[in-house]
């Protein structure tokens, strides 16, 4: 028998299994029938984060900005393509800091924008700063 992953829906958080060969096939969620790696970042509150943090199997990368931070704007089209470009390996996510002032608390989030890659609930690695694409790809891969 095949390996199977749990990937959590970015649209409605339903957690899914999905057969490791049919992730390059773009599996749709048993729930509400939404791509499951449509390769675009999602916004997480408190919850919604806890649950993809604890439940998918997928590495998660989280992009800690806010609404009045140039460079976060900046980062936010390279942020899109590279959630693009790691659909099915990374799950990209957005927390919005002045809506989250709690998870960025618990995260010891002290400057903006703020990338932590987290793999199997534990954070894996951060890095501070606006970045490209291809910069944002390279780092996410060389920490898994």
């Amino acid at each position: 028998m095949s390996d199977s992953i749990y990937v959590v829906c970015p649209h409605c958080d339903a957690v899914n299994r999905v057969p490791s060969q049919r992730l390059e096939q773009g599996p749709s969620c048993g729930k509400c029938h939404a791509p499951l790696l449509d390769g675009v970042p999602a916004a997480l509150d408190g919850a919604r984060f806890a649950r993809h943090l604890a439940k998918s199997d997928l590495p998660l990368l989280v992009d800690f900005w806010a609404p009045w931070c140039g460079p976060c704007k900046m980062m936010a089209p390279a942020f899109e393509q590279a959630a693009a470009q790691l659909a099915g390996r990374v799950r990209l996510v957005k927390v919005n800091t002045e809506q989250e002032p709690g998870l960025a608390a618990q995260y010891n989030i002290a400057s903006i924008p703020t990338m932590v890659l987290f793999a199997g609930g534990r954070e894996k690695a951060r890095t501070s700063g606006a970045m490209p694409a291809e910069a944002i790809v390279a780092w996410a891969r060389d920490n898994l």
